[in-house]
Formats: structure tokens, C-alpha cells, sequence
């Protein structure tokens, strides 16, 4: 076999699309793209969720950033929104019998606003018109007539007690504590001359009197008081007929225009009792006041008529579709605001607000998984919601154990469907240690990466384009932009066959191109404006790139890129850093020696490998021993390592090459140094495929380049991963002209010819390899160890009878 046999053909290493297939000069052309794009799995779970009424069909939008999940869902769910209907407002207001507790109302979409409105208008024309009604003539005079009635009676009553006291022989005279009664002698009081002049006799008989006559002025206090209670109550009768009187057309016109509903027409007639029972407090206040500029009407004891409105709807704009960004627990849920005066905290109903759950009530809430579990209570809060069906706000300073009096509303009924957004991990997380997550969240949206390519979907691609230019005000594309666009997008799937879905990568690069076209005053933009965005921005995430490189190049770190030495390769890695990720070769080298130890691996040793690493580590040992073990022991030691890296080695991906190196070394043959190798490998010695290969085939092109490119280098990929391909122009323009290589291959036996030379060789029936193959010179090598081990086995002192044992 020649290294011709398995070279890449050029046409294979990078996406070519032809602009003149696409159909059109530039995107102008074009209609803007009104769906998305490859994402038909995800499209059916959306429409099958938001459709679904059932309890627990919420759903859970899963995908990597930057698919386009968050447009999709609120374009999808606003669409479905407007040709729901609207559902009803609410609003809380006084609980009369317990204020505490407040109450909350539904009025019909549109009907809250109007309803708070009215009812301040209610009782702010109450506060005019009562105090009015007072100050009646009419009122005034059965006022005073009350009054006169009353003072004739008790008149009345005390002309007939003087008459009634003067039969008995006493009269009524003025003291300083009131009026007290005196024994009469001849229609006037008597002195104490005519007291000490009296008979034992009619003293006795005057205190029986005086006695009897206290009972009966006792009585007549009795009457009194009844009398002033009757003219308190007939006042206070006269009082509420006349508040009853004033505010009964109002109040008709408020019951008549919501007498729909049931709840709002108890409440008016609750307001109407307590206005009638409370109407002092529309009267002017006696006395001082204290005058709060701005608090004249919203008086703590007016302030009780009011009506909270927390959620309000157009009934024209159907369901309503809410996103909330920050879902703390008060903002889901809603809070209870308190107000300072006079250095007093207090708070009532009128303080409630509504949070993005009763905003949502009726229609769609869509929420960030990951920042609704990283706010304190908001994930708990969400999955009660879900549950209860209910909305309880309450003072979040409970949870923190701060109890204080305050405000229980009255929980309000919720229908809403909800939407988390989040990562597919996170899916997967809740799904094993969140026991309600699935009974709450029985739909799973899941978002692709990418798509097969066609025809439509490069059609697709195209009026995605245009429909940004022309949201954005970009300049349109050429039709060779367009195909840039989509080579470009070919290659963030890493594949020839997809295109990736990723549209904030590729919307990125869509406004960078339209950048640099607009900075070259290109009225479209061309191909050359779209390699210089990715060249642009390529240069300013590489600068670490450009360090290594350097030191390569200068030989800080040592690479050798041409020439033949023995166990030694060249590997290739991949660094991510952040979005940019980039390959560099680096120097793998193994050392066999005699031994039994095996394989080691002096990264792990030094524990600076990864699982996956140490595991491909372990399976070049099952390949060794099945490829050479036989009729002696496998005896052997060697040593493996990435020279010059100080940072945790992770991956499979240098499997091959470390199994190059084990192998050149046993059988002492020179690898060539100008090809770099990447690739899994099995037990079987089938060679797997890799990711990043783009990255790392650009890495060594890289470093071959500064040092200057002589058109032996190379790189061998796994076959596998030739549909992976697509490469910069520059690399394929070099392999293009015979100044670089790119070789694919299934085995590694094929790998081993490419890097040393000389064939890997087949084991014969008699169960050897040929002497001059790879494998040939390795398995006599190994032999020659087994034989080493063996004799020294046998040149130890055997043990004798005793036994020794060490302290």
C-alpha cells in the first residue's frame, strides 16, 4: 500500500456549495422566513403541550443556547395567546369582617379598572353629599324637633317629681355637686333650729319620707337616661335614614352595573352597611387635625372603600404571555408592601401586588430553569402553584423566621400554563432527585443542534438571512455570501451533511458580515466579507493560539516536523477556551523497557489524566496482550506521557498515536515526525472516530506553515470522521497544491504503515508475523523480554525451609 491510498481527495475536506443552485442574485429576492428551521420534534411537543388542558401538562423546553428555543416558545405561545380569550381581572379589596383578611374579586377582562374607578368615584361623591345632607334645613329642623321633644318630656317628668317632692314635704335646692333635696316647713326649707325642734317622732317620719323620695328621684334618673337613649337612638335612626337616603341612587346605579357578579354585589352591600353604620366618618372631623398633604381622601379610615386592582387585562388582546426574567419568590408569587409613617411601619390590602404568576393567570408563564432554582423559596413557591392551583401571597419574611402581624389575603384561583426553559441536563437532574417534576412537568420540548441538509434547508438558510437584514437594517447578501453562510454552518455541525442550529452563532456571524461589508462600502455583502468576519473574529479570541504557536515555532516547545525518530509522535489536542477552541500538536513519546509492570501511564501517575484518558490508556494494554500473547508470558514495561504539558490530559483521542509510540518502540523503528496523528483506537485495534478534528488538523497545518511547508507533512484522522470535515480555505487551497496532506484510515495497521514506512504485517498460520513488519519486530522484541524476565526468575536464590519475614 502508498501513502496515495489514503489520502482525503480534496473534494472531501471541506462543504462545497455552488451559489448559481441557490436560485437567486442576493437575499433581496427573498421572502423573510416566517418558521423555524429544523426543529419539527420540538414543534410537535410545543403545539401538543399548549394545547393540552390536562393538570400537570406543563412543559420543560430543553436545548443547548442558542437554538433558538426562547423565540420559538414566545412566538409559538403568543400566537396561541391572541386567539384565546381574555381571562379576568382581579383585584383585592376590604374584608369588613375581618380585615386581615382581604378579599378578592373577578370582574369580567376590562371591567377592573372601570369598577376601581366607579367606586372611588362612589365614595368620594359620598364625601361630598353627606356632609351636604347634614347641614339640611330639613334635617336641622327634625334634628331640633327631636331634640325638643325630648327636653319637654324630661320637663315633664321633673316638674312632676318637684310637685310629687313638694307633697312629701321636701323641695330641690342647688349644691355644689348638684341638686340635693330639703325638708319644707311651711313651703320653705328648714333650718337647723326647726331640725333640733322636732320630735324624736318626726324626725323618724321625715327620714322614711326622705327615704321613700330618694327611691323615686332614683327612678326619675332612670327615666332620664331612657329618654336621652330613645332621643340617641331616634337620633341615630334619623341619621342613617338620611346617609340611607343619600347614597341609595348611587348605590342602586353601582349594584345594577355588577349585579352579574355575585362577589362584587356582596361586597357593594357590605360597603353600604358599613357606610351606614360608619357614616361619622364622612363628617367633619372635631377638633384638631392633622393635615398629610397628599393623604386628604386615602385616610386610614377611608382607605378601607378602595379597590386594589393587581391584575387588569384588554379584553382585544387575548391570553396573557408572561416572561419573567428574575423570578425571585416575589416576584412569582406577589408581596405585601408596607409604608412608613411617623416612623410606624403599617400596611392593608391596598399594599398587595400581584407577581408573574397571577400577571400569567388565564395564559402562559415562561420561566429560566436555572434562575428559578438558584432564587431562594421561587422553585418551591412554583410547584405549589402548580399543585394547589392557587395563588397565597404572603410576606416572604416568615421564611426567614421573622413573623409579623399582617395581612392573610384570600388565596386567588389560578389556570396557567407554565413554561421552564433550561438546559437538557438539568432536565435529566430533576427528573432523578425532583419526586414532583414529572407529575408537574409531563412534557418535554427538545431542541436538535442540527439538521440534515437539502435543498430546503439551504432555501431556509437563505430567507433566515434576509429576514435578519431586514429586521436588523443589515445590507443583503450576495448569493456567494449566502453559500459562505451555509459552508460556514456545515462546519459548526461539524458535519458535510448537516447544518448546524445554532442561530445565535450563525446570526452572529450574519452581523459581523454585514459589518465589515458596510466598513468597505459594499452595498451587498460578498463572500470576502464573510471570510473577513470569521478571520476577524478568529483573530480576536486567538491570541493564546498565537502564543503556543510561537513557542513552537521557536522551539520553547519542542516539535519535530520533520525527520524520523523512535518512539516518538506527534499527537494533536484540542484547548477550549470559552467559544474558541483550536488544535496544537503535541509531542507524545513511550519508552519500553523489561519488566512486568505493563503500560504506564506517567500522566495518570502524576494525576494529571482524566477517567476517559486513563481508559484508553488501559485499552492499549488489551490490545498489546491480544496481539502478542502467546506461547510466552506478556512481559513488558512502558511508559507513556505528553511531553511538555502541566495541565489535566483528558480524552481518548491520542489512543493511536500512544499506541505508535509503544510499538516503535519495541520494534525500534523511526515514526516520521512531519505527519501528526489523532484517533481512538479498541481492543481490536479498529481506529474510532474523534471529535474536534477541523480544530487539529488546522493546529499542525498551523505550525508546519511557520516553519514552512515542505509537502511531506500531514495529518491522519480516523476514516470516521471524513463526513466531519470542513476545513479552512487556506488549508484546503494547500492540500490542494501538494503542500499538505490529509490521510483517513480504518486500522491501526494502516496507521502504522502511514507513520513509519514499513508494513504492520499479518500473523501467518504458524501463528508469527513476518521478521521485517511492525508487528514482527515488536513480537520478537517481546519475546526477547519474556525470556529476560524468565531467566531472572530463575536466578533467584530459592527459598529455603524457613521462613523469613520482614520486620
Amino acid at each position: 500500500m502508498t501513502m496515495e491510498k489514503f489520502k482525503v481527495p480534496v473534494s472531501m475536506l471541506t462543504p462545497v456549495i455552488d451559489p448559481g443552485q441557490l436560485g437567486f442574485e442576493d437575499t433581496s429576492e427573498l421572502e423573510p422566513l416566517t418558521d423555524i428551521i429544523g426543529q419539527e420534534r420540538a414543534v410537535e411537543a410545543l403545539e401538543f403541550g399548549l394545547n393540552m388542558k390536562s393538570p400537570g401538562f406543563n412543559l420543560y423546553v430543553s436545548g443547548p443556547v442558542g437554538t433558538g428555543k426562547g423565540t420559538l416558545v414566545r412566538q409559538m405561545v403568543k400566537r396561541m395567546a391572541l386567539a384565546a380569550p381574555a381571562p379576568p381581572d382581579w383585584c383585592y379589596v376590604n374584608n369588613f369582617q375581618d380585615p386581615s383578611r382581604p378579599t378578592c374579586l373577578a370582574l369580567p377582562a376590562g371591567q377592573g379598572a372601570s369598577f376601581k374607578r366607579e367606586m372611588a368615584g362612589f365614595i368620594e361623591g359620598l364625601g361630598r353629599d353627606i356632609p351636604l345632607a347634614f347641614e339640611s334645613k330639613k334635617y336641622l329642623d327634625a334634628k331640633a324637633k327631636l331634640h325638643d321633644d325630648i327636653d319637654a318630656k324630661k320637663k315633664a317628668l321633673f316638674h312632676e317629681l318637684t310637685e310629687h317632692s313638694r307633697t312629701r314635704g321636701f323641695g330641690f335646692e342647688e349644691t355644689s355637686v348638684g341638686f340635693g333635696i330639703v325638708p319644707l316647713k311651711a313651703g320653705k326649707p328648714m333650718t337647723d333650729a326647726d331640725m333640733e325642734a322636732m320630735t324624736e317622732q318626726d324626725q323618724r317620719d321625715l327620714n322614711e319620707r326622705r327615704k321613700i323620695l330618694e327611691g323615686e328621684i332614683r327612678e326619675f334618673h332612670v327615666r332620664i337616661h331612657g329618654l336621652e337613649k330613645e332621643a340617641e337612638h331616634q337620633q341615630r335612626h334619623l341619621d342613617r335614614q338620611l346617609v340611607t337616603n343619600v347614597l341609595e341612587g348611587r348605590y342602586e346605579t353601582m349594584r345594577r352595573t355588577y349585579q352579574d357578579t355575585t362577589a362584587v354585589s356582596t361586597f357593594l352591600e357590605r360597603v353600604r352597611d358599613d357606610i351606614v353604620h360608619h357614616y361619622k366618618d364622612f363628617l367633619p372631623r372635631e377638633g384638631p387635625t392633622l393635615a398629610i398633604p397628599g393623604l386628604e381622601f386615602k385616610r386610614p379610615d377611608m382607605s378601607r372603600f378602595l379597590v386594589n386592582l393587581i391584575v387588569q387585562h384588554d379584553p382585544r388582546e387575548g391570553a396573557p404571555v408572561i416572561d419573567e426574567s428574575h423570578p425571585t419568590y416575589t416576584n412569582l408569587i406577589g408581596k405585601i408592601e408596607r409604608k412608613a409613617h411617623m416612623g410606624i411601619m403599617y400596611t392593608d390590602f391596598t399594599e398587595i401586588r400581584a407577581g408573574a404568576v397571577l400577571l400569567a393567570n388565564g395564559g402562559y408563564l415562561i420561566v429560566n430553569a436555572l434562575d428559578t432554582l438558584r432564587q431562594p423559596f421561587s422553585w418551591d413557591a412554583l410547584k405549589r402553584v402548580i399543585k394547589t392551583g392557587e395563588v397565597k401571597i404572603e410576606d416572604p419574611g416568615e421564611f426567614y423566621g421573622f413573623s409579623t402581624a399582617g395581612l392573610r389575603p384570600e388565596p386567588i384561583p389560578v389556570n396557567v400554563k407554565v413554561i421552564i426553559v433550561g438546559p437538557p441536563i438539568l432536565y435529566h437532574l430533576l427528573q432523578a432527585y425532583e419526586e414532583d417534576f414529572s407529575k408537574l412537568f409531563k412534557v418535554k420540548a427538545d431542541f436538535d443542534t442540527e439538521v440534515v441538509r437539502s435543498e430546503r434547508q439551504d432555501r431556509q438558510y437563505a430567507r433566515f438571512i434576509a429576514k435578519l437584514c431586514r429586521e436588523e437594517g443589515l445590507p443583503h447578501f450576495g448569493a456567494d455570501a449566502v453559500a459562505e453562510i451555509i459552508r460556514q454552518g456545515l462546519r459548526f455541525a461539524d458535519r458535510h451533511d448537516r447544518l448546524s442550529l445554532r442561530f445565535s452563532l450563525v446570526s452572529d456571524l450574519i452581523r459581523e458580515a454585514g459589518y465589515w461589508a458596510r466598513k468597505e462600502g459594499h452595498s451587498f455583502v460578498s463572500r470576502a466579507d464573510v471570510d473577513a468576519a470569521v478571520t476577524h473574529k478568529r483573530h480576536r479570541s486567538n491570541l493564546v493560539e498565537h502564543w503556543i504557536q510561537d513557542e513552537i515555532k521557536e522551539g520553547t516547545l519542542m516539535l519535530d516536523l520533520d525527520g524520523d525518530v523512535v518512539g516518538q509522535v506527534n499527537g494533536l489536542s484540542v484547548h477550549q477556551l470559552g467559544d474558541y477552541s483550536f488544535g496544537r500538536p503535541t509531542r507524545i513519546t513511550a519508552r519500553t523497557y523489561v519488566g512486568t509492570k505493563g503500560v504506564i501511564d506517567i500522566q495518570r501517575e502524576a494525576e494529571l489524566a482524566g477517567m476517559i484518558h486513563s481508559k484508553g490508556v488501559m485499552t492499549l494494554a488489551g490490545f498489546l496482550a491480544g496481539k502478542f500473547a502467546g506461547s510466552h508470558p506478556f512481559a513488558m514495561s512502558a511508559s507513556l506521557t505528553f511531553e511538555q504539558t502541566y495541565s489535566e490530559v483528558e480524552g481518548d483521542s491520542a489512543a493511536v498515536a500512544e499506541l505508535a509510540a509503544i510499538l516503535s518502540s519495541l520494534a525500534d523503528l523511526p515514526i516520521h515526525q512531519w505527519v501528526a496523528i489523532t484517533g481512538s483506537v479498541n481492543q481490536l485495534g479498529e481506529i474510532q472516530p474523534i471529535g474536534g478534528v477541523n480544530e487539529k488538523i488546522e493546529g499542525f497545518f498551523e505550525s508546519c506553515s511557520r516553519k514552512g511547508l515542505t509537502g511531506k507533512q500531514g495529518v491522519i484522522i480516523p476514516a470516521r470522521n471524513t463526513k466531519h470535515l470542513a476545513l479552512r480555505r487556506d488549508v484546503v487551497e494547500a492540500v490542494e497544491s501538494g503542500h499538505f496532506s490529509v490521510y483517513a484510515v480504518n486500522m491501526i495497521e494502516e496507521a502504522l504503515e502511514l507513520l513509519t514506512g514499513i508494513a504492520a504485517g499479518e500473523r501467518g498460520v504458524d501463528g508469527t508475523y513476518p521478521s521485517d513488519s511492525v508487528f514482527g519486530r515488536a513480537a520478537q522484541r517481546l519475546e526477547e523480554m519474556a525470556q529476560a524476565v524468565a531467566e531472572w526468575s530463575e536466578g533467584e536464590e530459592k527459598p529455603s525451609g524457613h521462613i523469613i519475614t520482614e520486620p
